[in-house]
């Protein structure tokens, strides 16, 4: 290997250790969903507690707007439907306003609640905030069981796969 290559491997491998998320870690399956309050994109106040007796899939995405986020939004609202069977609501979260929060509602025809977390909070609380080339909340789940604790928690999320993942987590998780 030439030092020139093992140079670029190395300068690579520092970028990436720099760029990695430090995500705190997040509340496991079987704990108490951290409570929280939010405003979602009609400015309405949502609160976890709000749900009490529902399934809810609080999803966290990085930005309105954005190729991955588009998709996934737009397959949970595909399968609002078979969610809705379910008893489950669907609550996603980023770092956006309200304004931007309602402008990607209209724009992508969404229907479900968007919360934005301006203060990083929820996202904190949650330990989806990374801090990797932007300050932004990761791609996290947590399926919450309608007696408020988390049933199942998914890391790293493929956007256009995930809905899918979650509802047959969900069908799984009820049929117990």
């Amino acid at each position: 290997m030439t030092r020139k290559l093992l140079l670029m491997l190395l300068c690579f491998a520092a970028v990436l250790a720099v760029a990695t998320p430090l995500l705190a870690a997040h509340p496991e399956a079987g704990t108490e969903a951290p409570a929280f309050t939010l405003p979602s994109q009609d400015g309405q106040t949502v609160n976890l507690s709000d749900f009490r007796g529902k399934w809810v899939v609080l999803y966290f995405y990085p930005k309105d707007f954005t190729s991955g986020c588009t998709q996934e939004a737009h397959n949970f609202q595909r399968d609002l439907a078979q969610y809705e069977k379910l008893n489950t609501v669907i609550l996603g979260v980023s770092l956006d306003d309200v304004n931007s929060h309602k402008q990607f509602c209209v724009k992508q025809g969404l229907s479900f609640r968007l919360l934005a977390d301006t203060k990083h909070e929820v996202s904190e609380k949650y330990g989806t905030l990374s801090h990797a080339f932007f300050t932004h909340a990761s791609r996290n789940t947590f399926l919450i069981a309608p007696d408020g604790r988390i049933a199942r928690v998914f890391d790293d999320v493929k956007p256009n796969e995930h809905s899918a993942q979650v509802l047959a987590a969900l069908a799984g998780l009820q049929k117990k």
